[in-house]
């Protein structure tokens, strides 16, 4: 084993011996779920920005910028970006005030528990995609600092981050966000002093003017489409509501939320600058999704190497794990348990826990079956969170327009819509057209008569 890997796997290491700890905190789904609202200012931030910054951030965003300049980049960071700034200045505070464990909670009052039922199944699908994007892009880390086969590093990956997420869940979630985020402002910040020692602010300023246009290579109907999927799944993340919902007030809440928005906007933007660079600094022919890495290890001493992959391995935990605890709490909680009334807080946890092992497994097969990190989370974004989006708003702003089967409608047509457009047709604006799809079949069976019961 060589010093690199070794130094990753005690880092590994490290955080199952945080998780192990902190799972003593976890006594019933609350805890489990959202850290017993009680999370402070700094865990309330660096939670947000650790779960967004993943591999697309760091491996995918970087990539893009080499191989299509800014026009590859619209969606991360400026379009995820976007999106965590208007949840916490418009939402935040008003989904914490509604005491809630998941965002599919949301819907039980308004709609009823078949409605959340399938908001939560709708849900759970891009979640797992986010999850295998982080494991693949996880096991390509392990793979370029060691001689070991991608199969055995995916799994390998895959093995660590279910344990640490089934043993501690929201509490270790949180902790391990805050030491994770430093890890990675000190790694990356350091990656782009070495680039601005190398000459790569020089290196910018000469791209040409195609590199830096966001609609080179695109039809702004396309841009518009690549825009939409980030900042509008956003807004219907769970992944960012469960943040949300574990700080200790609704202020903080969107305090905190909307100050990660912009972090994660400056520092996404390194990766991309060093992505932009690297053709001059690296040549043309580096793979794609092995830029950043292939630039830190040309250019960094051994030491700095190590850190920089602590700094990228850090980035893919944190949004590994939010993403599978996401996936078992909207099973467990929001589908599972209500079938099954009674159960004590132990029992309820077990089913949370058995449900981050399920959904890590199945994240593992999809990593080994794909074989891009960007596309998988393109497709996270935009499978299914057009409907829940739709039945969001309307569940927010207390409208009264609207009922069970309205919402039914919108989570049918926005999902149904965007995969056939997707998959089926060939459509080059899928999600903007299932945002209407759901727009406009809510709407329409609102505005039926609504059939009377006697009281």
């Amino acid at each position: 084993m060589n010093l690199v890997l070794a130094c990753l796997f005690l880092y590994i290491l490290a955080q199952l011996v945080i998780a192990f700890w902190y799972s003593r905190r976890s006594r019933n789904e609350t805890d489990y779920l959202v850290a017993g609202r009680s999370l402070g200012p700094w865990m309330a931030t660096f939670s947000v920005f650790a779960t967004w910054y993943g591999a697309e951030t760091c491996i995918g965003a970087a990539g893009e910028a080499y191989a299509h300049g800014l026009s590859g980049v619209i969606a991360d960071p400026f379009g995820y970006s976007i999106g965590i700034v208007l949840v916490g200045l418009f939402f935040a505070a008003a989904l914490w005030k509604r005491g809630l464990l998941t965002l599919a909670d949301l819907f039980r009052g308004r709609y009823g528990l078949g409605v959340t039922r399938l908001a939560a199944i709708i849900m759970i699908p891009g979640s797992v995609l986010w999850a295998a994007a982080q494991v693949r892009a996880f096991g390509q880390v392990l793979a370029s600092a060691s001689e070991l086969s991608l199969l055995f590093t995916i799994t390998l990956a895959a093995a660590g981050v279910i344990a640490y997420t089934t043993l501690g869940g929201m509490w270790s979630n949180a902790v391990l966000d805050l030491v994770q985020g430093i890890v990675l402002l000190i790694g990356v910040t350091m990656l782009f002093a070495v680039f601005v020692g190398l000459g790569g602010l020089e290196v910018l300023a000469a791209l040409p003017r195609e590199r830096m246009d966001f609609l080179h290579e695109r039809r702004p109907w396309s841009a518009l489409e690549t825009l939409a999927i980030p900042v509008f799944s956003t807004l219907a993340a769970q992944e960012l509501a469960a943040r949300v919902l574990s700080a200790r007030s609704a202020k903080l809440a969107a305090a905190t939320t909307a100050g990660a928005g912009l972090l994660y906007l400056a520092m996404g933007l390194i990766p991309v600058a060093i992505g932009l660079g690297a053709p001059a600094l690296l040549g043309g022919e580096v793979h794609h999704e092995q830029v950043l890495a292939e630039f830190a290890q040309a250019r960094l001493p051994l030491p700095l190497y190590i850190l920089f992959l602590g700094a990228l391995v850090s980035a893919i935990l944190s949004t590994l794990s939010g993403a599978l605890l996401v996936a078992a709490s909207l099973a467990a909680h929001n589908v599972v348990l209500p079938l099954k009334p009674g159960l004590n807080d132990a029992q309820k946890l077990f089913a949370n826990r058995a449900a981050v092992v399920l959904f890590g497994v199945i994240a593992w097969g999809i990593a080994l079956a794909s074989d891009s990190v960007y596309g998988l989370v393109q497709e996270a974004g935009g499978m299914g969170s057009s409907g829940i989006l739709v039945i969001m708003l309307f569940s927010l702003y207390r409208t009264h327009l609207g009922g069970a089967r309205s919402a039914y409608a919108a989570l049918i047509a926005g999902t149904g819509v965007y995969l056939a457009a997707k998959h089926l047709l060939g459509y080059e604006q899928p999600y903007l057209l299932s945002l209407v799809a759901a727009l406009l079949a809510y709407l329409a069976l609102a505005a039926l008569p609504q059939k009377r019961t006697r009281p």
